[in-house]
């Protein structure tokens, strides 16, 4: 695969639920703003749901609603299918489905489309918000969270590894860049420029890890996917230069491993004409 043509990664359901609680946390968050869907049995997607852990909050919430969650990774789904899918206690469904939420495009009005930590792996992802607020029933919402921490040590860290003298003809396009998501003001002003009622806002986590090289540990499930699906099985030498660089970029203290995380979030709710 060419250095300038950034692999597809292949991701680990196991390792990626390793913190599972601090990941849901901002989606948590997220669905504590959600306003009611316009239906009594609404049509929810959720774009990029990884292994379903956080479908399945959205199944809690509406139990009456048909839910479907969709990803373009085999391993996710395969997890997602045997954990999360089937019927929801008030009638509704929860199921999942592969799809690539760089081309995916609604069949049918949905009361709400929500995506979690998913965007940020989607190129020019603010020009399929047209399509998606489109799709919506009048009232409905699309809702979303990204990580906004590519200024932070441990993805600056691991783009100037990646771009040192050792690995760039590796790995020299193969991470994600530090414009892979926008600011709070461009997704709002993107959003009300399609008619919807819209609340930004960013919030930094501080998240208190626990175990040996934990921060390693969370990168392993996400940001470092794609150097360990381009390297294969000859990643350990640069995940050992990594895990020096964030020993020193996040000591541990008495407590755990103190890791600040900022995230964005959108709420646009749909208003006027539907389609």
């Amino acid at each position: 695969m060419s250095a300038t043509t950034p692999p597809t990664p292949t991701w680990d359901p196991q390792q990626y639920l390793r913190h599972a609680g601090h990941r849901a946390r901002a989606f948590v968050d997220l669905l504590a703003h959600v306003p009611e869907p316009p239906t009594e049995h609404p049509r929810i997607a959720d774009l990029g749901c990884g292994p379903g852990n956080v479908t399945r909050l959205l199944a809690d919430r509406w139990p009456t609603a048909y839910i479907t969650g969709y990803d373009n990774s085999p391993e996710m789904l395969d997890r997602a299918h045997a954990d999360h899918e089937g019927p929801i206690s008030g009638g509704g469904r929860l199921d999942f489905a592969a799809a690539d939420v760089r081309t995916w495009v609604p069949s049918e009005p949905y009361g709400l489309i929500v995506s979690n930590a998913a965007f940020q792996w989607v190129p020019g992802h603010l020009d399929r918000f047209p399509a998606w607020i489109d799709a919506l029933a009048p009232g409905g919402t699309f809702a979303f969270q990204v990580p906004g921490n590519f200024d932070s040590p441990s993805h600056r860290l691991l783009r100037e590894l990646a771009h040192s003298a050792r690995w760039r003809d590796r790995l020299g396009g193969t991470l994600r860049h530090d414009d892979a998501v926008h600011a709070p003001a461009a997704y709002l002003a993107a959003l009300a420029d399609r008619g919807c009622e819209v609340d930004a806002w960013e919030t930094t986590y501080v998240h208190l890890l626990q175990g040996e090289d934990p921060v390693l540990d969370w990168v392993k499930g996400t940001g470092l996917r794609p150097v360990l699906t381009e390297l294969g099985p000859a990643a350990e030498p640069f995940v050992a230069e990594y895990r020096t660089a964030l020993r020193e970029a996040y000591p541990a203290t008495a407590h755990g491993t103190p890791f600040p995380f900022r995230r964005i979030f959108v709420i646009a709710r749909k208003v006027g004409a539907g389609r």
